[in-house]
């Protein structure tokens, strides 16, 4: 068993029971063949980096999966054959591929969430604090110093350079 990630585009323009019916098929293969789910992510609708199919905008999604490779095969087979997809990827991924070690990078991911959570609502930070009194230090330095004039070089040509006596 490896651990993948499926990203695919929809079209734009497909209804959200259509979207939502297109993961549960994918769902079924992933489980029918003893695969696990890791995550289902919906993106929402994007705009796509250049036309595809005559679509400007897509419908974003990514499936973590833990599975084998005849479970990626079929995932890729249904995907081909479905003109509502206008592009797939699949990642092989490095993490765990049983349930207790996937519970537990769920568990350390929601606790860095909430520690990036609690660090931006607390308002005056050190760190924060800390740029704010560099910036007013190298702005200070500023005032007190008189403005540098450019140096000139100058260009010295060839004949001007002084020749070696052998």
């Amino acid at each position: 068993m490896k651990r993948y990630e499926v990203i695919a585009i929809v079209k734009s323009d497909l209804p959200d029971d259509d979207i939502t019916a297109l993961i549960e098929r994918i769902e079924k293969i992933i489980t029918k063949r003893k695969g696990l789910i890791v995550k289902i992510d919906k993106w929402g609708k994007r705009r796509l980096a250049y036309e595809i199919s005559k679509q400007k905008d897509g419908y974003y999604f990514l499936i973590d999966l833990v599975g084998d490779g005849p479970i990626i095969d079929e995932i890729e087979r249904n995907y081909k054959i479905d003109d509502r997809i206008l592009k797939f990827i699949t990642i092989k991924k490095e993490g765990a591929i049983t349930r207790e070690g996937i519970d537990q990078e769920i568990a350390a991911a929601e606790v860095k969430r909430t520690q990036v959570r609690i660090e931006t609502d607390s308002t005056g930070s050190p760190a924060d604090e800390k740029v704010i009194h560099q910036i007013e230090k190298a702005s200070a330095d500023t005032k007190d110093t008189k403005p540098r004039r450019p140096s000139v070089k100058k260009s010295v040509t060839k004949d001007e350079q002084p020749k070696k006596e052998e």
